[in-house]
């Protein structure tokens, strides 16, 4: 899934790689999927993307924008996966929406468990969307000691640590996979309620979002997620590819359990349930 750090990752990868390049064709889904949701009728697109040149891209939030002429954009959001190549060999056999390039090579967008494809002209109405793009950042100065205790202050529940990250779109970009380093190097459980966070505590998690988001995007993102080039450079800590692994910082065993409609990984010694 685009979380943050495959999001900016794929706007610079996608600069580097398709500015300047010309739509030659599009090609509708091959494969129909009841969880993709397209914005605007996906039987325009063609009129849209055809003969039209990208001028840049960005990422942010969980959805990449790719900026076209005549004030055109391609919105998507963190359920899609990009299959770029000039290999005509590796186009995938199913596919949610496929661009070609004057350059002869081909964008393949697919679709897992549920994705946005947004192909239109001028505004972009979702409320998600919005969130990405206007909230600050937690990458950013902006977002600080201040910031993120009236963050936490706002909650009228004491919900969890990993309720308060994750959900209701509060930090976009932040979802239930990068939480996992996050809160390991905090260190702190994802289960543990906010109200028995110290001080000390939120100032822990408030420094590992930065750094640990910063080193994600540094290396190109996560190494259990793909990008236009193959995998990411950040070798994750905890995740389906560490869990059996023992923990990196006391060495005993990481666990895996299913919490709030995801999987969470941690260590019992370094991260206790307090």
């Amino acid at each position: 899934m685009i979380e943050l750090p495959e999001a900016i990752t794929l706007g610079r990868q996608i600069n580097e790689t398709l500015c300047g390049r010309t739509i030659t064709d599009v090609f509708n889904s091959n494969s129909p999927h009841r969880f993709t949701f397209f914005y605007g009728d996906p039987l325009t697109y063609n009129e849209l993307l055809t003969g039209k040149k990208i001028l840049s891209a960005e990422g942010y939030g969980i959805f990449v924008d790719i900026i076209l002429e005549d004030d055109i954009r391609i919105s998507l959001n963190d359920g899609v996966n990009f299959h770029y190549s000039k290999d005509a060999s590796k186009i995938p056999p199913k596919y949610q929406l496929l661009l070609t390039f004057d350059d002869e090579s081909f964008l393949a967008l697919t679709v897992a468990m549920y994705g946005m494809i947004a192909v239109y002209q001028g505004e972009f109405h979702n409320k998600y969307y919005s969130k990405s793009l206007n909230s600050v950042s937690p990458m950013s100065e902006l977002f600080d000691k201040t910031y993120f205790e009236n963050l936490i202050n706002k909650e009228t529940k004491n919900i969890s640590v990993k309720a308060l990250l994750t959900t209701e779109q509060r930090i976009p970009g932040i979802g239930n996979g990068v939480l996992q380093d996050i809160l390991f190097q905090a260190p702190i459980n994802p289960k543990r309620k906010i109200l028995t966070l110290a001080d000390q505590d939120k100032i822990n998690i408030l420094q590992s979002i930065k750094s640990t988001l910063r080193a994600m995007t540094e290396a190109g993102g996560r190494d259990t997620e793909k990008t236009l080039y193959g995998g990411g450079g950040y070798k994750t800590l905890m995740s389906k590819n560490t869990y059996r692994d023992p923990c990196p910082r006391c060495h005993g065993s990481i666990v895996k359990e299913n919490y709030m409609g995801g999987t969470v990984y941690y260590c019992r010694n370094c991260q206790p349930l307090k």
